[in-house]
């Protein structure tokens, strides 16, 4: 027997038919615009799928109510209710109790309806509580920028009954009230373990990624005072322009930027296509290390930057930039700094800038 657990975020997608572009902290502005629950009916498709789909038992453990027992009713499915909402109105603790009381209880998968900010919610109180257990989405939300939902109801439903195996897959989160202003700013919020199948989506990247606009994404996000290691290339070399200098094309540039690096004098040139020891010379007590990938090889470090030695990196955080068309010949970051601990150290998820508020994520071997 399968044993799935099954939570439903009532309230998901309700913002988005009513131009709210959210619902997170919007729920009563949307009912007030004559908005109408969406999650339910769709949590409904997904099990529909699932029944149809299973070709052994299926137990769904859930939650009261439209948070998964009126579904998993109306889909015909065994179900045993673990608890109950602690009012009419759900929200994020609601979510949050279900799947932790769930967890405990012992499942093959979390599936959830809702949206990204649902996903959020599922994939935290997972890594809180120790638990391995995958977790698929089925899409709900105004907003699906996560690679863990399946891309239709029916598709998340068929999923969960026909997976053998999972990986690694990314959640991420963008502002709201930011993005109802015009502008997108994600975040990767955690790496979940996801069910393998050609109907999970992909990590939605936004229109918009390009040199040009990295370039001004990471020349706007520059700190009062903060020392920037500027690595070769053409990628790289995008940003020294934005910063306002000519760097050299197939060297190491070291600037710093002002107090007021929004000013008329954002900064200083400090090294030109430096050495190891002229890098080091001019680092101050915070630095950031920008390089971009070889496109077809995926070394950030080791190859061609030499000059950005171990004890360089050690003294520098690390930002990673490249072109959406260059991570498509990439697949995966590689590092070979020539000190084993300093690579294993970078080993890992690394996000990966590749338009003004853009990132993807790329994992580092």
């Amino acid at each position: 027997m399968r044993r799935i657990g099954f939570v439903v975020n009532p309230v998901a997608g309700m913002g988005g038919r009513v131009g709210l572009k959210g619902t997170d902290g919007m729920v009563e502005e949307a009912r007030a615009r004559g908005a109408e629950p969406r999650a339910p009916e769709r949590a409904r498709e997904a099990l529909d799928a699932l029944s149809n789909a299973a070709t052994g038992p299926v137990e769904l453990l859930t939650w009261g109510g439209e948070m998964g027992e009126s579904e998993a009713d109306a889909a015909g499915l065994d179900y045993e209710v673990l608890g109950r909402p602690n009012a009419d109105e759900t929200d994020a603790d609601d979510t949050r109790a279900a799947v932790r009381t769930i967890l405990d209880a012992g499942v093959d998968l979390l599936l959830f309806a809702g949206g990204d900010g649902t996903a959020v919610d599922v994939a935290e109180t997972i890594d809180a509580t120790g638990s391995d257990t995958p977790m698929l989405g089925v899409p709900a939300g105004v907003k699906i920028y996560s690679s863990v939902f399946g891309v239709t109801p029916r598709s998340a439903g068929r999923i969960a009954a026909t997976f053998d195996r999972t990986e690694e897959r990314e959640v991420n989160d963008i502002d709201e009230a930011a993005y109802r202003e015009g502008e997108v700013r994600t975040e990767l919020k955690a790496i979940v373990s996801v069910p393998v199948a050609s109907e999970v989506q992909s990590s939605k990247q936004l229109g918009g990624g390009s040199v040009e606009a990295l370039a001004a994404g990471v020349a706007a996000a520059v700190e009062p005072g903060v020392t920037y290691v500027l690595g070769p290339g053409s990628t790289v070399g995008a940003i020294k322009r934005d910063l306002g200098f000519d760097g050299s094309p197939l060297g190491v540039d070291v600037w710093r930027a002002s107090e007021d690096p929004r000013g008329d004098d954002p900064g200083e040139l400090l090294v030109r296509d430096g050495s190891e020891r002229e890098i080091l010379d001019a680092l101050g007590e915070e630095n950031v290390v920008v390089v971009s990938p070889i496109g077809g090889q995926g070394f950030v470090f080791g190859r061609g930057n030499q000059q950005l030695s171990p004890d360089v990196i050690r003294r520098c955080s690390v930002v990673v930039v490249a072109s959406p068309s260059k991570l498509d010949t990439v697949g995966e970051l590689r590092v070979d700094t020539g000190d084993p601990d300093l690579d294993e150290e970078l080993r890992g998820w690394q996000k990966v800038r590749v338009g003004r508020f853009e990132h993807r994520l790329l994992k580092t071997v």
